[in-house]
């Protein structure tokens, strides 16, 4: 009864009890500063209704003080009842604020799009209680009501322009979007929210493909790592297993020499000692043919001489044949040439597993680039080596440049040398995403790549860039340009640039050649599967003509 008592006597506007009240025309009470300041701040568009039942006057009402009332207040403020709302949320600077309240307003909890206001919980009663205020649409309290005014005719925009795309009012169907398709804002949002509607299904279908997915990435994300796990122990045996048995042919051999050493130098010490047994022999004969030699009496040394013992050879010193000073060292050299097959053996290998270490791919690789921007991010250091050029081949600018030369070049001989076509070969392997460029001049120039098992020696086609299965290669002339692959040759039209530039995904199988310009203009593309690393290579036909890998940058 008390609460109710407070709501009776308080001002709807300051919330507080009434002071001076007055009543207006509809019935409802209010402090007299209070309903004055409201209807001053209307007074422009002579706008006078009640703050509460939102019913409104042609004329502003005269203002009479109820002394009623104002005695049933004073009364009320000396029995010590206070008006104080309890628990009054002020609106502060980030909140929309009642456009209702005067003095310190309070925070809106609702903004209404027919009224154009917002309305905290008090002033918000008459649109929950009033039947005409039923049909009012109560939105979230909004700071940009006056958005939905129409600038150029100070009305609410309640009407789409289709043709324009945008909110209008009704006095703009007649002006300035006259003729244009035009519907009711509701009936345009009823379409939108439809299509809305339509998105958000689309929307969270996609949401749980991609759940589904994320999923899918997820175990294939486990299954790489138990893979790669299961991987790294394996090979780890392996090596293990390669080392034991290294240790343990180490340990032969080591064991072998030493048996070796021990039989050959008991051999040795046993011949040593009959030697020093017949030099102390020989010299107890050699000290009695010297006392012999100093006996005077003639008779006594013809007597004597005769029953010298007969010298007899040595029967040891006969049997030694020393050999140049070369004991275990052609052990030494056996070892070392396992080594270096071995070293070949774990190179070649190293290769494939490196190959097939980057083969591991479980998404799809990401396209082609376009620009050669986006092909300078592939490019790769690319340096021709020498072991393997032909003889009349001169390398310059850091073996990165190639020419024809008339007379052979100070190579030493290199069982990698190509001896009857004037090609040579990349030191580096090619294997992932790799992109060069190479600018060429001359009559005719090969761009190629190759497997390191391509033949060198000899002139036949399994020698030459293009003529087999184990290389590429673009023919680059001055008139034309050609692919070939195992003997078969593809003609390419367009002009002949001077610089091509090759991009390599091993991975895909994907060899393509440009020419280098801004757009990347596409000469050939090749799709095939590459069972090896790949060499780049170039092959120079005439005196004079010349190749050179460039620099990316």
């Amino acid at each position: 009864m008390e609460q109710l008592d407070r709501e009776t006597f308080s001002c709807s506007i300051c919330l507080d009890l009434l002071k001076d009240p007055v009543t207006i025309p509809c019935g409802h009470s209010y402090c007299m500063n209070c309903i004055t300041n409201f209807w001053d701040e209307g007074e422009k568009k002579k706008n006078y209704h009640c703050p509460q039942c939102r019913k409104t006057f042609t004329q502003r009402p005269d203002l009479q003080k109820s002394t009623m009332l104002a005695a049933l207040v004073e009364q009320l403020k000396k029995t010590g009842l206070q008006a104080a709302p309890a628990d009054l949320h002020y609106a502060g600077p980030e909140d929309v604020a009642c456009d209702s309240c005067t003095g310190r307003k309070l925070k809106a909890i609702k903004s209404c799009l027919f009224c154009l206001a917002s309305f905290c919980e008090k002033h918000l009663q008459p649109h929950r209680d009033v039947a005409p205020f039923n049909k009012h649409k109560l939105v979230e309290p909004s700071k940009n009501l006056q958005e939905n005014i129409c600038s150029r005719h100070d009305e609410v925009m309640k009407m789409f322009c289709r043709t324009d795309q945008k909110c209008i009012c009704y006095l703009c169907t007649v002006d300035e979007h006259k003729g244009h398709d035009t519907v009711s804002a509701a009936a345009e949002r009823t379409e939108r929210q439809r299509e809305l509607e339509e998105r958000r299904v689309k929307i969270q279908q996609m949401i749980q493909d991609q759940e589904k997915n994320v999923k899918l990435l997820q175990q294939e994300v486990e299954a790489i790592n138990h893979s790669a796990d299961k991987t790294v122990e394996d090979s780890e045996k392996i090596f293990t297993e390669l080392i034991r048995l290294l240790q343990k042919r180490s340990s032969e051999v080591k064991q072998q020499i030493r048996s070796q050493q021990e039989t050959e130098v008991s051999r040795v010490k046993d011949v040593q000692e009959k030697l020093e047994q017949e030099i102390t022999e020989l010299k107890r004969k050699d000290a009695e043919l010297e006392q012999l030699s100093h006996t005077e009496d003639q008779n006594q040394f013809l007597l004597h001489y005769p029953s010298l013992p007969a010298l007899s050879e040595s029967t040891h010193s006969s049997s030694i044949n020393i050999r140049p000073l070369r004991h275990f060292e052609d052990v030494t050299a056996a070892v070392s040439e396992l080594r270096e097959k071995l070293q070949d053996v774990l190179r070649d290998s190293w290769t494939n597993i490196s190959l097939m270490v980057t083969e591991v791919d479980v998404l799809l690789s990401e396209p082609e680039p376009k620009s050669r921007a986006g092909f300078l991010k592939y490019s790769c250091e690319i340096t021709l080596d020498p072991n393997t050029a032909r003889t009349r081949l001169l390398l310059s600018e850091g073996n990165r440049k190639v020419m024809v030369m008339d007379q052979d070049q100070s190579y030493s001989s290199h069982p990698d040398r190509f001896t009857n076509y004037g090609q040579v070969l990349s030191r580096e392997s090619l294997t992932g995403r790799c992109y060069w460029e190479v600018e060429w001049s001359g009559e005719l120039v090969y761009i190629a790549v190759a497997y390191k098992n391509i033949i060198r020696v000899g002139s036949g086609n399994e020698c030459k860039f293009g003529y087999n299965d184990n290389s590429w290669a673009l023919h680059c002339s001055q008139n034309s340009f050609r692919f070939g692959h195992n003997s078969i040759w593809t003609s390419i039209s367009g002009p002949v640039p001077s610089r091509v530039g090759v991009y390599l995904n091993h991975r895909a199988g994907i060899l393509s050649f440009y020419s280098v310009s801004e757009t990347m203009t596409l000469l050939h593309r090749v799709q095939t599967t590459f069972t090896q690393p790949l060499l780049a290579g170039v092959r120079i036909c005439n005196t004079g003509d010349s190749a050179e890998i460039c620099e990316p940058k």
